[in-house]
């Protein structure tokens, strides 16, 4: 382990954490437009609609437990940096535990949680039996999907992103490779795609154990594996990060829901401009996902200057990053805008807004980077306060600027939000330094 806590923090290094979470990050909308493709061919619209539904219904459940990913990846960073491997093993230990007992509560509970999904997403009986039929099938994979999330935390913490991007193109490949069999080949229809998502989940998790298993070793050799201390720890760092992602979900869907308030084609401009979004989220991850794994190094390691020099080489590549994104969208905006939609309505309502899209990784690229320094730092308390303050600032905003700008106010409350995102963790920056002081 020493060479860990001695390699020297390089650009090449930075970039070796993040092009390879940016490339295993592009395999994913890749996915659901296969599967939309694939029951397309079935020529009724309520297959489309049941995948949809059902797919959207399983991403919010699963996405409760994104907190594992970044919980995991900041404390594994840390022991790592430290060099004690023992509890580098027993972190992911204890994010795999949380997954099997997680997965196998949805399972039990999964006539209730469905239940309730369709009375608040109400569809026809056709797209609901369909619907019902795919989750029957894919909430099998619970357990699975949630330890991938643990795993990819370890894998990014100790600088494995080429195993991450590895890991992706094998289970999407073999979704979609089986996705294509299943519903074309043999006919298998809706339930064909949820089988095939299925296996690949579990596929993947093997794989994942697999790249583990030398950490997953150490770790049922660690001491207090399970410890009240360990586990208070773990519960503080992983609901710090479930309230912060709760209350920054919570703002985003309020936004989807005022857009809608502007009218149907202002609400279709707005959901044409968040893919927007969703590409400067998939691009800016990968270099987070470095500052994760090198700062959580460097306080494990005790060494604020490494903190310094992990933060600011990760976020000059991120700013780079968000430089590019800009001008790409502001000269190149219109032709995405119309690959996204044919409706003439929607692409000129959506170039009267683009301007924003534009704005958005100069504004929110403070937020992105700030987050993976203090995931890595586990500065997670912090990022639950300014999260706080952030939605009480959207909030404000919300209120104060649609009723004078229409959906230009409400897209500057959406900025207003990354920017005092950024801002309020900013001011906490120095203390991602003094955490990785000698104690």
């Amino acid at each position: 382990m020493a060479d860990v806590q001695t390699a020297a923090l390089t650009h090449r290094r930075v970039l070796a954490i993040a092009l390879p979470i940016v490339l295993s990050n592009a395999t994913v909308p890749l996915l659901g437009l296969v599967d939309t493709g694939v029951v397309g061919q079935l020529g009724r619209p309520e297959p489309i609609g049941a995948v949809a539904i059902g797919a959207v219904i399983l991403t919010s459940i699963y996405w409760i437990f994104g907190f594992l990913r970044m919980g995991t990846s900041g404390l594994v960073a840390q022991s790592h940096g430290a060099g004690d491997a023992a509890e580098t093993g027993a972190h992911l230990l204890r994010g795999l535990a949380i997954a099997a007992v997680a997965g196998v509560v949805f399972i039990l509970l999964q006539g209730l949680v469905f239940g309730a999904a369709f009375r608040i997403a109400p569809t026809s009986a056709a797209v609901e039996g369909l619907a019902r039929e795919y989750l029957g099938i894919r909430i099998w994979g619970a357990p699975a999907t949630i330890a991938l999330y643990a795993i990819t935390g370890w894998l990014i913490a100790v600088e494995r992103a080429r195993a991450v991007l590895l890991l992706q193109l094998v289970q999407n490949g073999m979704n979609v490779i089986l996705s294509v069999w299943f519903v074309l080949g043999l006919d298998l229809g809706v339930p064909g795609v949820a089988w095939a998502t299925l296996l690949s989940e579990w596929c993947g998790l093997g794989i994942g154990l697999w790249m583990a298993r030398r950490a997953v070793g150490q770790g049922l050799r660690a001491a207090g594996l399970f410890g009240r201390d360990r586990l208070i720890r773990l519960a503080r760092v992983n609901s710090d990060i479930m309230i912060r992602s709760v209350l920054l979900q919570a703002s985003f869907t309020s936004f989807v829901f005022l857009g809608a308030g502007q009218g149907d084609v202002t609400l279709a401009a707005n959901q044409v401009l968040l893919q927007f979004l969703s590409i400067i989220a998939y691009a800016l991850d990968g270099f987070a996902f470095a500052a994760e794994s090198l700062v959580g190094q460097a306080v494990g390691a005790r060494r604020p200057d490494g903190v310094r020099r992990a933060s600011r080489l990760t976020s000059a590549w991120g700013i780079g990053g968000a430089v590019t994104l800009a001008v790409v969208f502001w000269l190149g905006g219109g032709a995405i805008i119309d690959l996204l939609t044919t409706s003439p309505a929607v692409r000129a309502e959506a170039r009267v807004y683009l301007v924003w899209v534009g704005l958005a990784p100069l504004i929110g690229v403070a937020a992105w980077m700030l987050d993976g320094i203090f995931i890595g730092a586990t500065l997670t308390r912090d990022m639950r306060v300014a999260m706080i303050w952030s939605t009480l600032v959207f909030l404000a905003a919300v209120l104060l600027l649609p009723p004078i700008w229409g959906n230009h106010g409400l897209w500057a409350a959406l900025m207003a939000l990354n920017l005092s995102r950024g801002i309020t963790m900013a001011l906490r920056y120095p203390r991602a330094e003094t955490a990785a002081m000698p104690a």
